[in-house]
């Protein structure tokens, strides 16, 4: 993986080092990716709800990482006025922003399709759809302030057509009506941001079936395997397309 320079060799660190921004960060994927792109000296701005949660990932972080810039950032993604206060605290703090991740989610109803009913979209669609919109549009002044900016939608293969049309995947056996339409909402909107989004790159990304709160730590793969492919998308200099995993290039 061929990643951004090296931000200490520069002699002002704190005006070099890039800065990323992950969402729904206190635990699983986005703690995860925090610990990595600070590990590999980056400014990540911590976003989460609640502050107690909110702090002790923070500290986590740090305990992991030597030297970690590890910035406590009280964000709800559904929530206007919360957001618009994040944009200010990153902008006192660095001045743009070099990648926002928006990794916020939230799983929804497990009952059969013929149960589900128009309120549980509701929630669902509020964190994994909107959630991304409002933080891209929010952040655009601060994203474009910087020299090679990108969004990253934490995605998954539960929202490609392909992936849940293919007998042969296992996205194909899950009947989740809420969540998976929420994906696949979700990558149309990175679709559209990468062709006529100007000035930013934008891509989705499918962790792949990650042991996370959202599938019970049902699934095969470590939050490290599963943080591949967007620490991946954060930082190598080519990607394999607009929307892929750790294998490579995935079809919408």
């Amino acid at each position: 993986m061929t990643t951004t320079p090296d931000p200490t060799s520069a002699t002002s660190e704190s005006t070099t080092r890039p800065v990323a921004l992950v969402t729904g960060a206190n635990k699983g994927l986005g703690l995860e990716t925090v610990a990595r792109l600070a590990a590999l000296g980056w400014t990540v701005h911590l976003g989460a709800r609640d502050p107690e949660r909110l702090e002790k990932a923070v500290a986590e972080v740090q305990g992991r990482v030597d030297g970690a810039d590890v910035r406590a950032l009280p964000l709800d993604v559904t929530d206007d006025a919360s957001v618009a206060a994040a944009v200010e605290v990153v902008r006192a703090a660095s001045g743009h922003l070099d990648v926002l991740v928006n990794n916020a989610g939230a799983a929804g109803t497990s009952a059969a399709p013929a149960d589900v009913v128009a309120a549980d979209f509701l929630p669902v669609y509020g964190v994994n759809v909107l959630g991304p919109v409002r933080m891209t549009a929010a952040f655009l002044p601060l994203l474009r302030a910087a020299a090679a900016p990108r969004v990253v939608m934490v995605s998954s293969g539960l929202g490609s057509f392909a992936a849940t049309s293919d007998p042969e995947r296992i996205e194909s056996q899950v009947p989740a009506v809420v969540y998976t339409s929420s994906k696949a909402a979700l990558n149309m909107i990175t679709h559209q941001y990468a062709r006529f989004l100007e000035g930013v790159r934008v891509v989705s990304v499918d962790p792949g079936y990650t042991a996370t709160d959202l599938n019970g730590h049902s699934g095969p793969q470590t939050v490290t395997e599963g943080t591949d492919a967007v620490v991946q998308a954060c930082t190598a200099e080519e990607l394999p397309g607009t929307f892929f995993s750790r294998s490579g290039a995935e079809a919408w």
